[in-house]
């Protein structure tokens, strides 16, 4: 298995956003954090073999992560197409060896076709449901996973532990782990007041 500094050094050429949405609240996950999750998630045992979906995959950051170990296939599961079109560029720098299937879909309405005997991994940087209008999209991103996985990896707002353990109690999930993480967040849209800010996050390890 490599090194989880030599991922982040094999997804510090995937592309962001062109013209990011704030409706979608398309922000890119670092490489460094996108790197531990799917380097903890291998160490887990939840990449080699299975199927891994990355839900809102935007330019296929977490999605080509998980295929350069050694998933059986990956979905990237995307609605907006400028995004996709770049994840299509991004696997082409990367270089992943593991079949990557891009998806144009509502993530919080999955059209995949997985079969019973499919082992899934679900990897995602959900929006946080911060926009107006767009309250609580991370609880119907954690729906869609419920009905697909057998274990996930999320990234949700710092604060969110209590929403998450309610959650999958409802669910009869079980939150196994639980940490802090932070990432720099560039310039990129008008009311942004800041060239950079750190945001404070917090990412789950679910098995459902």
């Amino acid at each position: 298995m490599a090194t989880k500094a030599a991922l982040e050094a094999q997804l510090a050429v995937v592309a962001g956003f062109e013209n990011p949405k704030v409706a979608l609240e398309q922000y890119p996950t670092p490489p460094d954090l996108a790197a531990h999750l799917v380097h903890l998630a291998d160490l887990r045992g939840d990449i080699d073999g299975k199927t891994v979906v990355d839900l809102g995959t935007g330019t296929g950051m977490l999605a080509l992560g998980a295929a350069l170990r050694s998933p059986a296939r990956v979905f990237g599961v995307e609605l907006d197409a400028d995004a996709l079109a770049t994840a299509l560029d991004n696997a082409r720098r990367v270089g992943a060896t593991a079949p990557v299937h891009w998806v144009r879909a509502d993530a919080t309405r999955l059209p995949l076709c997985l079969s019973d005997g499919d082992q899934v991994t679900v990897l995602m940087n959900p929006p946080f449901g911060a926009q107006r209008g767009n309250e609580h999209a991370d609880r119907a991103f954690l729906e869609s996973v419920a009905s697909v996985a057998d274990v996930s990896y999320s990234v949700h707002n710092e604060g969110s532990k209590e929403f998450i353990e309610a959650f999958a109690d409802d669910v009869d999930a079980d939150v196994t782990d639980a940490f802090r993480a932070t990432f720099d967040l560039e310039h990129q849209f008008d009311f942004h007041e800041d060239d950079r800010r750190e945001l404070d996050a917090e990412v789950f390890r679910i098995e459902w």
